[in-house]
Parts: C-alpha cells; sequence; structure tokens
C-alpha cells in the first residue's frame, strides 16, 4: 500500500497529515527517507520519530467531550494536548479537529480507513453544534434575516460555504449542521453576519451523538454505533 495510507491505517495521523510529514521527510523506510510513491507492507520497517509503525490487529472507537482549551494535537510538550487528558493503547487519534476554544464531542480511533472516509470532503458527512453568539453593535438578537444568509452559504475568502442546516433555539443560541470542515468555520460565518461566537459546542458527527456525556470524559463506541456508522461511511 502507499506510505500515506499505511501510516494511517497504523493509527499515527490522517493520510492528510501523513502527507506532510512525508513532505518534511520525517519518514524513514527501511532506513530510508521515503517520499509519495514509497509502497511498503507489513514486513517494512517504518519509523516516525524513532517510533515503529505497526498496523493495528484490533481497532478502537471512543467519543471524548473535549473540554474548551484542550488542543486536539497530540504532542507532550504541550501542557494544553489531549495527550494529558487521553491515555490509550494502543494510541488512539482524533478524526478531524475542534477549535481550542470550543468544545464537545470529539470522535478517536486507530481505525485509519474509517478516518480517511470521515475527513474527505468527497463523502459530505453532517456535524451539528451548538452556537451561542453575541452582536458586534447594538443588542439586536438573530433573526430570520441570520438564518438565511447563514444557511444559503457566506463569502469566506474565495469561496462560498456550502448550504447548511440553520435553527435558532433562543435569542441569541443557534443549532448548525455543516457537511465541511473550512477552518473555524461557524465563527468566521457568524462574523460576516455581525455576530462573534462566545461559546460553540459540537454535539453531533455522522450520526454519533454527544447525549450527556461529561466534560472530560470519555467512551467507547457501542457495537451497533460502530455498525451503524460503518453502514453509513459505505
Amino acid at each position: 500500500m502507499r506510505l500515506a495510507q499505511f501510516i494511517s491505517r497504523a493509527g499515527w495521523c490522517s493520510r492528510k497529515s501523513a502527507s506532510r510529514l512525508i513532505d518534511q521527510q520525517q519518514v524513514r523506510v527501511n532506513d530510508a527517507i521515503a517520499g509519495h510513491l514509497t509502497f511498503v507492507d507489513c514486513d517494512d520497517i517504518v519509523m516516525i520519530a524513532n517510533q515503529r509503525l505497526t498496523l493495528p490487529t484490533t481497532f478502537g472507537y471512543v467519543i471524548y467531550h473535549k473540554a474548551t482549551g484542550v488542543d486536539c494535537n497530540w504532542r507532550f510538550d504541550d501542557p494544553s494536548s489531549i495527550c494529558h487528558q487521553l491515555d490509550f493503547e494502543p494510541r488512539l487519534f482524533a478524526v478531524g479537529r475542534l477549535d481550542k476554544d470550543s468544545h464537545g464531542l470529539l470522535l478517536l480511533t486507530n481505525d485509519g480507513d474509517l478516518c480517511h472516509q470521515l475527513l474527505s470532503p468527497d463523502f459530505n458527512h453532517p456535524k451539528t453544534y451548538l452556537v451561542k453568539v453575541t452582536p458586534y453593535f447594538g443588542q439586536h438578537d438573530i433573526d430570520q434575516t441570520f438564518v438565511s444568509l447563514m444557511s444559503n452559504g457566506i463569502a469566506i475568502k474565495s469561496r462560498i460555504t456550502k448550504p447548511c442546516l440553520v435553527k435558532i433555539i433562543a435569542r441569541n443560541h443557534f443549532e448548525i449542521t455543516l457537511t465541511e470542515g473550512l477552518n473555524r468555520q461557524i465563527r468566521k460565518m457568524a462574523q460576516s453576519c455581525g455576530y462573534k461566537v462566545i461559546d460553540l459546542q459540537r454535539v453531533e458527527l455522522a450520526g454519533i451523538s454527544l447525549g450527556d456525556l461529561g466534560v472530560n470524559q470519555w467512551r467507547d463506541l457501542t457495537p451497533v454505533e460502530v455498525t451503524d456508522l460503518k453502514a453509513r461511511l459505505g
């Protein structure tokens, strides 16, 4: 298999992150710096940061209620890193990011193929968030004009966000379901409409719900949840 796919299946990181590591010449195969066209199998010695990567024999699937202030990057030298909150063996990595100043549902796994399907823009899996905002000027509550602007698409740099579902919950609270994941997308969309996001919580990802899981708590996905998730991914 291709090197990036092997790294992802080994549970080190996503394929996108693996490609960056290869670009940075941080991956060695059989004691030689490897490139994107390198093909590997289980007999090859693949090393990153002086650690040998091996393909897992079993997969783990966990949901975690990330607290505000926890960083999704797995870095032992960063006291805010998620690695200081969770200690799994084998190591599980986060499927996608949740901003450091956001909180809520985070899915972790060492199933590289599933991670790739969830992150690929080709699959458009829904993600639902609860958002609290405050206006930059005045005391205007969100209204149907705000809902229409947000749901029909907002210009962010050189692109328009995809249509999405937006529902008002209270005067300055709304629920939004996205099928894409641009960097700080909801915050930038709200800002374009004159509002600052002051709280953002992800509550659902591809049919997996946060439910009543407490902050900084985690649980394994049930067998039914894993089966349903894989069926959703096709």
